[in-house]
């Protein structure tokens, strides 16, 4: 192990990186034998774990030099569901999103990145600051692009939510005539990247306008709902159906988690619980794999792994949350391998 980590840093050094790529899937399987230090009885799992992670982040580096940004985001995954609590983790994986053009993902990583980086009580405030502008930078990169719906961010104190609401809909609406329907995110505390001593926490209301009044409509019961449901997905598809499903998927699907990833792109915290977005993710793994898409799907279940591997860090759990976070991981795991067990998320999408 330590033979193929020497190699594999020398190679990375040398600018070798598909050779140093080798190395490091190398020392990575020994890792997964158990092997963290010379004697494998004496490895901790958080010593693999940290090694494992090291690894993984080291694969990412590669894979992004030799110009596979899929293969990179598939790794900068396991990175965090092993090490959820370092931030260049997080990092790496905006910068996977960015060079797949997923800009509100790269965001939304970003964010959680400079969320950590703070919490861990980052004493480099230039860091700190980087880390703000290239979340800022990927959420207008993000908007610039998308054409089915536009954003306005409105500051807000707790109190006086309601009315706020209403006033950044009649805000919104005076903006922007031309859109077919608007709504604020009820159930979301935004933030903004901006230096914390200019708006010392300063929480923001997120006010969408649609162009398309249908996927408006579907994307505000997305996030109104305690439990996210899918629209348009069945439980048993039949292979009749995979047309209609692509038909969806093409027309609405890809619109609709557009603007969800958007929305979680400032969004720490969501008032629905903290496994909403995991579950949201999990719907969209299981259109995915009605696509037969099981490429897409697989990233998808490990992006899902990421993300309620890191929730503990970022927010409160409370033990109710906390059983169907640990169950909706052990789904996760069961899926990738293929089991169809009755668990947590076979309930949820029964209900």
């Amino acid at each position: 192990l330590q033979a193929a980590l020497r190699e594999g840093s020398a190679r990375c050094r040398q600018r070798e990186f598909a050779a140093a790529a080798a190395k490091f899937s190398t020392a990575l399987e020994l890792c997964s034998k158990g092997f963290a230090t010379e004697d494998p009885l004496k490895s901790s799992p958080d010593d693999i774990s940290r090694l494992s992670s090291w690894i993984e982040s080291m694969l990412v580096i590669c894979y992004l030099k030799l110009g596979q940004p899929g293969l990179a985001l598939h790794h900068s995954h396991r990175s965090i569901i092993q090490n959820p609590s370092h931030f260049c983790n997080h990092l790496r994986q905006a910068v996977c999103f960015r060079c797949l053009h997923r800009y509100s993902e790269a965001a939304r990583s970003a964010m959680v990145a400079q969320c950590l980086y703070v919490l861990a009580e980052g004493a480099g405030l230039q860091t700190s600051d980087l880390l703000q502008l290239y979340w800022q930078a990927m959420t207008q990169e993000a908007l610039s692009g998308e054409v089915s719906f536009s954003a306005l961010y409105t500051p807000f104190e707790k109190e006086d939510k309601a009315d706020k609401i209403k006033e950044a809909n009649k805000t919104f609406a005076e903006k922007h005539p031309d859109m077919q329907y608007i709504f604020t995110d009820p159930h979301g505390i935004h933030l903004l990247p901006e230096k914390a001593e200019s708006h010392p926490g300063q929480q923001y209301l997120l006010t969408l306008g649609f162009r398309n009044k249908e996927i408006g409509k579907t994307v505000e019961k997305f996030v109104t709902r305690k439990l996210p449901v899918f629209p348009g997905q069945k439980v048993t598809f039949s292979p009749s159906m995979e047309e209609e499903a692509e038909t969806f998927w093409q027309n609405t699907g890809q619109r609709i988690m557009a603007a969800m990833a958007f929305i979680g792109s400032t969004k720490i915290k969501d008032e629905r619980g903290p496994c909403a977005r995991a579950i949201e993710q999990f719907h969209h793994a299981s259109l995915l794999s009605h696509l037969q898409r099981e490429e897409e799907q697989a990233q998808m279940m490990t992006q899902a792994m990421a993300e309620l591997a890191t929730v503990p860090y970022l927010q409160r759990v409370s033990q109710e949350d906390g059983k169907l976070l640990q169950s909706l991981m052990a789904d996760a795991v069961d899926i990738l391998a293929g089991g169809t067990g009755e668990r947590a998320w076979a309930k949820i999408q029964k209900v």
